[in-house]
């Protein structure tokens, strides 16, 4: 599938990176994603090393600003983690661990519904629930909004926010296709040497 067949010296020579991103949680995509929590850290949303984490919404605040965003147009959580990202200027985008359990109470508390979609990603529509409450939080929302424009204002030139959203995107990728049931037995192999390729690119910059 990947068209990337050529072995670097063998199979068994593999940047170490990616085996220690396999084992984590016992999947490629949950190991991936927890490699470069612990190596960069969470931007906007984690302090440093045993510091603790620091919330910049709390869990009240941020399902009003994705509520709003769906009720813009259908999004799926991906799109939902991008949209904030764009919003905030690049200086703040909400981890999965805590965007997919929003949606999940949206769902619950008859907000949001699921829609029809290809592939295997869950696009979600505000309902006319959804609508009322948007009206009813609407002075909150405004100043949410206006917090998430501030970050973008207030960010500094090493703002690691876009590499950690192309990272999730990537950690996402990697869980739907390895447990896809059609997978081949040398598909993780394929995987293992785009990410090593990836990875000589990346410290060649």
């Amino acid at each position: 599938m990947f068209g990337f067949h050529k072995r670097h010296g063998g199979r068994g020579h593999h940047h170490p990176g990616v085996h220690a991103m396999r084992g984590r949680h016992g999947g490629f995509g949950r190991g991936f994603a927890d490699a470069f929590e612990e190596g960069f850290g969470d931007g906007m949303g984690r302090g440093g090393r045993g510091g603790g984490r620091r919330r910049v919404f709390d869990g009240a605040e941020l399902r009003l600003i994705l509520l709003t965003l769906i009720g813009e147009q259908p999004r799926h959580g991906y799109d939902l983690i991008k949209a904030i990202e764009e919003r905030s200027g690049g200086a703040y985008a909400p981890s999965p661990g805590v965007v997919y359990p929003t949606i999940t109470m949206l769902e619950d508390m008859g907000h949001i519904a699921e829609q029809a979609a290809e592939g295997s990603k869950r696009l979600f529509a505000i309902t006319d629930a959804g609508k009322q409450e948007i009206g009813e939080q609407a002075e909150l929302i405004e100043a949410l909004f206006a917090r998430l424009t501030a970050l973008g204002e207030q960010r500094g030139d090493e703002d690691r926010s876009p590499v950690k959203r192309a990272m999730v995107n990537l950690a996402m990728a990697l869980r739907s296709r390895m447990t896809r049931g059609d997978r081949n037995p040398d598909l993780a192999h394929d995987i293992a040497a785009l990410l090593d390729e990836t990875a000589r690119k990346i410290e060649r910059l």
